[in-house]
């Protein structure tokens, strides 16, 4: 039997996609309408968004935490959150967690290595954009990042809080997505972390300048194949790229 994955999520539009994606895909894997057991637990995006406002990243993890309990009371055997931001409160969560979780960062940051790129621009709202959820991930791996610019930051934070978290989606938006890629790509990116969950609602291959690392899909197919397949083992050596 597949393994049961929790969701700690916040908000509806990203981790709705992150649900979607592990049903819809989990038919190919198991079989027509067959997916694994799927508990989510969220607390009310106003509340987080109360604690971030602040810069109260222990209140958040404190949040994420009381998710995680609940979830493993739930049954669920492991963990994921399809929101990238909170995950700025991730080294306040890590000691407490009932269970292994599934890190987004990670999991992105191993398709970027994996597709050979090197050098990758960051989106996201602003709190990730200016935090080390990424850059740190992106280290251990010798990838190269790039942030977009104070006003672009502004930009991109602008479009998921005001439209894309209210499920509102625009050819305005995806126009200004796509200017801001534009740039990261002429500073020699040669791909983008969509590092919002709801950014590949808007942008995705077909419409971004640079190639896309969509953060949310990402997620849901690892813990998909987690569920499946087990937790991989541990290396007997550790890892050529740290």
């Amino acid at each position: 039997m597949p393994e049961h994955i929790g969701v700690v999520a916040c908000g509806a539009e990203g981790p709705a996609l992150c649900y979607r994606t592990i049903c819809r895909e989990g038919a190919e894997l198991l079989g027509p309408h067959a997916h694994p057991e799927i508990s989510i637990h969220t607390y009310s995006m106003a509340e987080y968004l109360t604690h971030i406002n602040r810069g109260d990243w222990q209140a958040i993890a404190g949040l994420m935490l009381a998710s995680a309990n609940k979830l493993a009371k739930a049954g669920a055997d492991f963990l994921i959150c399809p929101v990238n931001t909170i995950h700025e409160a991730f080294p306040f969560v890590e000691p407490h967690l009932p269970l292994p979780w599934l890190h987004i960062a990670d999991v992105v940051a191993d398709e970027a290595v994996r597709r050979g790129f090197g050098r990758v621009g960051l989106t996201g709202t602003r709190w990730l954009v200016e935090s080390d959820v990424y850059p740190a991930r992106l280290a251990t791996r010798s990838l190269e990042y790039v942030r977009p610019n104070s006003n672009d930051r502004d930009d991109i934070n602008s479009v998921i809080l005001d439209e894309l978290v209210k499920g509102v989606f625009t050819s305005d938006a995806i126009g200004r997505c796509e200017r801001v890629i534009t740039r990261l790509k002429d500073q020699g990116c040669d791909a983008v972390i969509l590092g919002c969950t709801e950014i590949p609602l808007i942008m995705n291959d077909a419409n971004s300048p640079l190639p896309t690392l969509d953060s949310t899909r990402l997620l849901a197919r690892a813990a998909l194949l987690r569920a499946v397949n087990g937790a991989p083992a541990a290396p007997a050596t550790p890892s050529a790229r740290g």
